[in-house]
Order: structure tokens, then sequence, then C-alpha cells
């Protein structure tokens, strides 16, 4: 049978990403679609044949739909994904999943008690080689694992200061509104909007459970641009955590681990397709990856959303994982505003 989809919040990326991969499905029919703004909402309910649209949510999700896509700003996420879930829906929302802890870890609990899928946009998370790069490390490649270094430097700038955007987004189907991405009250800053990438694949690759969270951030105007952490882990284990918009326009954005363990150390390179094992007992490993097949793409998810529906395919950026991440950015953000004192994580991974 077809597989109903919505898509709550068609603004500038749910209409240059998600729609247009979940038209490209031929098991999808595109049901209902809402944003605000009726020359908007008619734009993009009449260039993708969406049969129903509305600025209100609840009358989307009213139809029933199998799934939906949410996608609107940080700050709705927790409402509307609660309402999907009632309404009987899988769903994927956009990272980070909520702003709030707890309202993340709820969501998990939702969605567990209604028998249904929630997926996370991380789109790292569903590139080649992954899948073989985290049993590599479950299975003991670096021994225990002890520290993790990571950092994430994004083309982002442009995005969380000053009112004229990213070059690209002149050539988009939407361009967002400032508020998106730079009202403090609603998720706007690097923390939320780009280390939810870089943590959520660091909880991936390691599966270590974070305790404690000390931060640190630089801001301008209450918006952060860059951050800072030290991470506890349950295990003893620590991590190093650090990222900033500072990358120019164009360039791919400079993620990075080193996952030291007592066996060696593994090296991650997305933005230079590297991967490397070397081992303390001479053994060394490396992962072709082919160049460019770590460039980011928020492809992965949504087809995640459509194959699990369907009642097969992985979820690799699971509720839990989002809600993790949430978990340890709010700490680090309370942390930084209080001088930087360790701050426990609400929830935990397990």
């Amino acid at each position: 049978m077809p597989l109903k989809v919505s898509v709550i919040g068609a603004g500038w990326f749910g209409a240059q990403n998600h729609i247009p991969v979940l038209a490209r499905r031929p098991e999808v029919v595109l049901d209902g679609v809402c944003r605000l703004g009726v020359a908007e909402l008619e734009r993009v309910r009449a260039h993708f044949g969406f049969p129903f649209a509305s600025e209100d949510y609840r009358e989307v999700l009213a139809r029933r739909p199998d799934a939906v896509v949410i996608s609107t700003p940080h700050h709705l996420h927790y409402e509307q994904t609660c309402a999907a879930l009632a309404a009987g829906c899988h769903v994927m929302v956009e990272k980070p999943m909520t702003l709030d802890p707890a309202q993340a870890w709820d969501l998990v609990a939702r969605a567990e008690a209604a028998g249904r899928h929630l997926v996370v946009a991380n789109g790292y998370h569903y590139l080649p080689h992954l899948d073989s790069i985290r049993e590599a490390l479950a299975q003991g490649a670096v021994g225990t694992i002890e520290h993790v270094l990571c950092t994430f430097v994004s083309a982002t700038r442009a995005v969380f200061e000053g009112d004229v955007g990213m070059k690209r987004w002149e050539t988009t189907f939407f361009r967002p509104d400032v508020s998106t991405w730079q009202a403090p009250g609603q998720g706007g800053g690097f923390a939320f909007g780009q280390m939810s990438h870089s943590i959520a694949m660091l909880l991936l690759l390691t599966g270590l459970d974070p305790v404690a969270v000390c931060g640190r951030t630089v801001s301008k105007d209450g918006v952060d641009l860059c951050d800072a952490a030290v991470v506890r882990f349950a295990n003893g284990a620590v991590a190093a955590l650090s990222g900033a918009a500072a990358m120019p326009e164009g360039e791919r954005g400079m993620l990075r681990f080193v996952i030291t363990g007592s066996q060696g150390v593994m090296e991650l390179e997305f933005d230079r397709d590297r991967a490397v094992l070397r081992r303390l007992d001479g053994g060394r490993r490396g992962w072709d990856v082919a160049p460019g097949a770590w460039v980011y793409g928020c492809e992965g998810p949504v087809n995640a959303l459509v194959d699990l529906a369907l009642g097969h395919g992985t979820n690799r950026s699971p509720g839990t994982l989002g809600a993790a991440t949430v978990s340890m950015i709010a700490a680090l953000l309370a942390s930084a505003g209080e001088g930087g004192r360790e701050v426990p994580l609400v929830g935990a991974l397990s």
C-alpha cells in the first residue's frame, strides 16, 4: 500500500531537501503540508502537488498520515512531535529534537509507548562506512575508549549573525526567517544549530553514556558562535568538544574525531574523507572512503523514516541519541552561564 506522508514546516530546508526526497520515493504519497504564510503555503502545495495544505498543523494530522516530517523551528518540535505521535504517525523531527532535555526524553517514551519510530534528522549518520567503523570500535579496535577529541567548524557565521544570511539561500525555494537561528530563547546559536550534528555523531560512534558537562561559549548579542566543553562519561572516559561558525561559505564543514583508548587511536576526518586506525600492537587499518563520500547530506534520515514506516530499514539517528544530544547541549549552555561549573545531564542512554 502507498505510504501517506505529511510535512509540518515547509521552510527553506524542508522544501529544499525533505519534500524532494519524499517525492522521489515511489511508495510515498504526499498528503498534507503545513507552514505559515498563505502565499508561501500555496506555492509549496502547488509545486509539489500536495492535495491538502493548512497553516494549522493539527488539520494536517487530522488526515491521519502514516508518517510525518517535522522541520519547523526548534522550539516548536516538542508540541508538534507529541501531536504526531498521538495521531499514530511515525516521525522524523529536525535536530535538535527539542530544546529541553526532559521534553526530549518524554518524546522517546511517547514513541516507545505508541510503537512508532522516532527519527532525528542527523544526516551524517547515514554516510558510508560508519556501520563498519562503529562495529570496529564496539569490538575493541582502540581498546576501552578513554578520550575523544571532537571538533566541528562549519560555514554558518552568516546564519547566526547579521540579516543577510547565506549566499546559497538566494537560490533556494524559501529563505529562513532570521529568528529561526538567532533568537536565543528559541535555540538560536551554534550549540543547538550545529553541535547537534557533532555531538550526536560522537554518541553514535562510541556508544558512551555522558553524565556531566563543563562548558564555555563565545557569544554575540546573546547568540553563541563558538562553544567548548569537557564531558565526563559513565565509564570514566572524557571528551573535549569544540565548535565554531567560522568556515567560509562554500567550504566543507571541518568535522573531526580522535578516539583514543587503551589499545590505540582512531582518526576520522569527515572533511577529508579519511578514517584510519593505529593500534599499540602495530596493527593498522584504513577505510577506503571515496573522495566526496563524506560530504554532508540529509537524504538518509528521510529515507529511513519511509523505510521504517514500511517495516524495514535501520534507524541510525534514533530519539535516544537525539535526547542525549539535547541533554549535553543544554548542560553545556547551562555550565557556560554559570562560569563553567560541571552540570549533570538530565536522562541517560543506559
